[in-house]
């Protein structure tokens, strides 16, 4: 997952496109990006690290322009180590184009060896994002073919794009000396918004929470196979470049990755998240009885809204028993599991009393891996509880991510090839209860009927792009970038929440 924006205005872009990037800081803490654009010159910082880090006041002043891109990243494919690999990326022809990208090619393979022996493009990373800008790059210098570009010839060339790559894409580029270029999957998979601001800024963001977090309104999400081409005069133009669009958002979106005040695709985060805590009221129910739980307590935090409705369904007290600890970013470890397991104690600590003598429910999002689960629940006992139930408000997660979020393999999920007994007994609580797949389609999927599904791959193992199977799960496996235990703690307790 990583956070993307673009903006057209007629003011410095630069403050603005920082201040995005910091509403999208959830969706990316290891590198950030700007690149602005002064008449047809190319500004760009970009390094690892946060936003507040990675951009000092010099930095700022570095980058003018009234037109600009940004990114902050999470590494799902190639080097997470590698300064080079921070976006934007840039090619100086046809006319000099920058572009970020938020999602996973399923084919960047294949696509970088066509690059290489039918293109004749190179690509200098392991970055499936320079692969995408430089299939973007050729198909636009094929239609313009040294002619001026106009807005119908990046739609042809975005159609050809759409036609030459797999898995979830939503990108912005910046066209030196054109404008601003945005587009999205044809199945919808990441998201990608459009919004104006009263000065007449046409800003586009991965969730709306950026716009409306800087002074825009959200006029409408991108759909899915869309191209939309902002010129320098901040004129829209768009056009739907697909074949046969449909609109299947990714479903872990809804369940954790997004900010709880964003809408996605027409539907509240935070309404989803209801929505999952009153289908799982029923699970819960079916499985312990409501007079054997004394309090619900959210693992924190995107937990909070399906915990609070589950506990007001049943009747139960809502407690807040985790206090997280929002100053212990990522932190430089020693090698081993058990140093793991001290790395999420520094990060969550338990209030004792509302723990003590109790049979608790902790509610959590999700359960991929299942190590701070069972750490969590014997934090719970050592704080004195009697019992310890877990509910997670997603189903379990019994397949790998290819789309853009850094799932683990299936032999690291938890609940790959295992019953729901056998995972209660590797996390080690009392009860453990899981959302229903169908259900949980139901719950966030009634609050757009328009919606043509989702995709719940990880979930249900159906792949909504269709090219996905053993074969390409390990090939894309091979792609992922691989953190050591020995160099930074990756449990998503180290990630500064959406909530």
């Amino acid at each position: 997952m990583c956070g993307i924006v673009g903006a057209v205005s007629s003011a410095p872009a630069n403050q603005l496109l920082y201040d995005a990037l910091l509403l999208l800081q959830h969706r990316g803490q290891d590198a950030a990006g700007i690149v602005t654009l002064q008449e047809r010159k190319f500004f760009m910082h970009k390094a690892k690290g946060m936003v507040r880090d990675v951009f000092r006041t010099r930095n700022m002043r570095a980058l003018p322009g009234s037109v600009g891109l940004g990114q902050v990243r999470y590494p799902t494919a190639g080097n997470a180590y590698s300064e080079e690999e921070a976006q934007p990326f840039y090619v100086n022809a046809p006319f000099g184009i920058v572009l970020v990208h938020n999602g996973n090619l399923t084919n960047a393979h294949a696509l970088r060896a066509e690059l290489f022996s039918t293109d004749h493009r190179h690509t200098n990373t392991d970055s499936d994002s320079e692969v995408l800008l430089n299939v973007l790059a050729h198909e636009i210098e094929r239609v313009t073919r040294g002619a001026p570009l106009h807005s119908a010839q990046l739609f042809a060339a975005v159609r050809n794009v759409h036609r030459r790559l797999r898995g979830s894409y939503a990108v912005v580029a910046l066209i030196a000396g054109h404008g601003l270029l945005a587009f999205r999957d044809p199945f919808g998979i990441r998201p990608l918004c459009l919004g104006r601001g009263a000065d007449g800024t046409v800003m586009v963001a991965s969730e709306s929470v950026a716009l409306e977090g800087t002074g825009h309104v959200l006029e409408r999400d991108i759909a899915p196979g869309e191209a939309v081409f902002v010129d320098l005069q901040g004129q829209v133009h768009t056009q739907q470049c697909a074949d046969a669009p449909t609109l299947k958002p990714c479903m872990f979106e809804f369940v954790y990755l997004a900010r709880p005040d964003s809408v996605l695709d027409g539907i509240s985060v935070y309404q989803a998240r209801l929505n999952l805590g009153e289908t799982l009221a029923k699970r819960v129910v079916s499985t312990v009885p409501p007079k054997d739980i004394d309090t619900i307590i959210p693992i924190p935090e995107s937990s909070r809204p399906s915990a609070m409705q589950l506990a007001q369904l049943l009747g139960i007290p809502y407690r807040e028993g985790f206090v997280k600890n929002r100053y212990v970013g990522r932190t430089f470890i020693m090698p081993g599991q058990g140093v793991r397991k001290k790395s999420v104690r520094q990060k969550l600590n338990v209030i004792v009393s509302e723990f003590k003598g109790r049979n608790v429910l902790l509610v959590d999002d999700s359960i991929v891996r299942g190590t701070t689960s069972r750490e969590i629940v014997q934090m719970a006992r050592d704080a004195g509880a009697r019992k310890v139930y877990l509910a997670s408000a997603a189903p379990p997660v019994r397949f790998p991510n290819v789309y853009g979020i850094d799932m683990p393999t299936k032999d690291e999920l938890v609940a790959h090839d295992r019953s729901v007994e056998e995972i209660r007994l590797q996390i080690g609580c009392d009860a453990l209860i899981y959302q229903d797949v169908e259900a949980m389609k139901r719950a966030v999927g009634s609050l757009n009927p328009k919606l043509d599904g989702f995709d719940a791959s990880c979930f249900d193992g159906v792949y909504v792009t269709g090219d996905i199977d053993t074969a390409a799960i390990m090939r894309i496996n091979g792609q992922r970038p691989h953190v050591e235990e020995t160099e930074e703690d990756s449990s998503r307790l180290s990630l500064p929440n959406p909530s």
